[in-house]
């Protein structure tokens, strides 16, 4: 088949690879000058099967309510007067029971060891590398409270196949000797062995280039305009080359099926032909910084729970991130909020980042009200989503763009997980 798939992100690129394995002529498209150049750009770099507790479950209406208000807030409300935030935050508190969070957290396990397992297999074949590190990731709490909150989560995550050993602080400084200075403010922490980290860009931008190579389409410096619907089918996207507002010839592309890779703006586009999909953006920040010469950096990836940001080794750099901002499409920076990000750097690793050279990155993560994205068909027969991922994009790529091909193909995947239109 002709397929087109709208977006080059992490997800995009993955989908047309697998699709391009099985013989499907690919073409992509996307705004931007070269794959991963959005969200998937400066992420928290982990693969993070261990973090699939979704931000819905009981004790998250509380936290918020404290939260209200903070500017370095992990998870921060602007309520404004789009209906669609609102329809994103009422099924989110929906998510929140127990039961809700449970199958949620299942899932999201699910398709991370298979996404997980998907990657490795992937490295393997192509000889890919992207600055990868298979040190595991590391959970860490400062509260013997918030630790015992969380346990039952890590234990549902244990029992889904997820490996997961609790530490002690002597036990965690063992494994990562440059949280010595910050042992005495650790309560205890939790460590998945089995889970990466890497550079997501960096990963996307060589997995196009390898795609291209096997004849996939890349059409970029392209905007999705519209898509056209005939019936229960897409009849043909209509693209424009160049800027938004600025001059370019407008051509409809036409093909056997369309995959919807598109983030934060899955949702906008697929509003026009009737699908509807809770995907709502979550403005996440990182801060980008050089290990000083001859300091003990972190190679384990961190999750620091207090402030539900993540640090993880890149080389000679180390990438902090985290936070969730629902204020709608804008990608200013916030200064304050970038701040934190590097005030918390200095408070568990003094003197070993160079603070002088930091760059700050915002993007917004296309986040569902359950955390689980949308895979499968949509209702109309030749229409397909790869979208709505959140936080964890870079940990579920692979899994969803091999998943999303054998679906198009008719084979059941080898996961158990909630697809869509089945």
């Amino acid at each position: 088949m002709k397929i087109i798939v709208l977006g080059a992100g992490i997800l995009g690129t993955t989908t047309a690879w697998f699709l391009r394995r099985d013989g499907h002529d690919v073409t992509v498209v996307d705004r931007q000058p070269g794959a991963g150049r959005e969200t998937s750009y400066a992420n928290g770099s982990q693969i993070s099967v261990s973090y699939a507790e979704p931000w819905a479950n009981p004790g998250a209406p509380m936290k918020i309510l404290k939260w209200l208000g903070k500017e370095d807030s992990p998870l921060l409300f602007r309520l404004n007067a789009d209906p669609h935030q609102w329809l994103w935050g009422l099924s989110f508190l929906a998510n929140c029971t127990p039961g809700r969070t449970r199958f949620n957290t299942i899932q999201l396990t699910n398709l991370g060891i298979y996404s997980r397992d998907t990657l490795i297999a992937l490295r393997a074949a192509t000889g890919i590398r992207y600055d990868e590190l298979e040190r595991g990731i590391l959970h860490l709490y400062e509260s013997e409270a918030d630790f015992d909150v969380a346990r039952p989560g890590l234990e549902l995550m244990r029992e889904s196949g997820c490996r997961m050993d609790f530490l002690d602080p002597a036990q965690i400084v063992a494994l990562e000797p440059s949280l010595a200075a910050y042992r005495s403010r650790l309560a205890g922490g939790a460590y998945a062995p089995d889970d990466e980290s890497g550079d997501a860009f960096l990963f996307t931008q060589r997995l196009a280039a390898m795609a291209a190579a096997q004849d996939v389409e890349f059409r970029y410096d392209t905007q999705v305009v519209a898509l056209k619907s005939n019936g229960d089918r897409i009849a043909g996207v209509v693209v424009k080359e160049g800027l938004p507002n600025g001059p370019g010839r407008e051509e409809t592309l036409m093909a056997d099926a369309y995959v919807v890779c598109m983030g934060s703006w899955s949702a906008r586009l697929l509003r026009t032909v009737g699908v509807s999909t809770l995907i709502y953006p979550a403005k996440g920040y990182s801060a980008t910084m050089p290990i000083r010469p001859g300091a003990i950096a972190n190679t384990v990836s961190l999750t620091d729970h207090q402030l539900k940001i993540v640090f993880s080794r890149l080389g000679d750099r180390i990438r902090i991130a985290g936070t969730a901002e629902l204020s709608g499409y804008g990608t200013e920076l916030n200064r304050f909020r970038c701040e934190a990000l590097t005030r918390r750097a200095e408070e568990i690793f003094p003197g070993v980042l160079d603070v002088a050279k930091v760059e700050y990155w915002t993007g917004l993560r296309p986040a569902t009200p359950s955390n689980v994205p949308y895979i499968g068909r949509s209702k109309l027969g030749n229409l397909w989503l790869n979208t709505g991922h959140g936080t964890l994009g870079w940990t579920h790529g692979a899994g969803s763009g091999l998943a999303l091909a054998d679906l198009v193909a008719g084979r059941k995947p080898d996961v158990d997980f909630a697809f869509c239109g089945r």
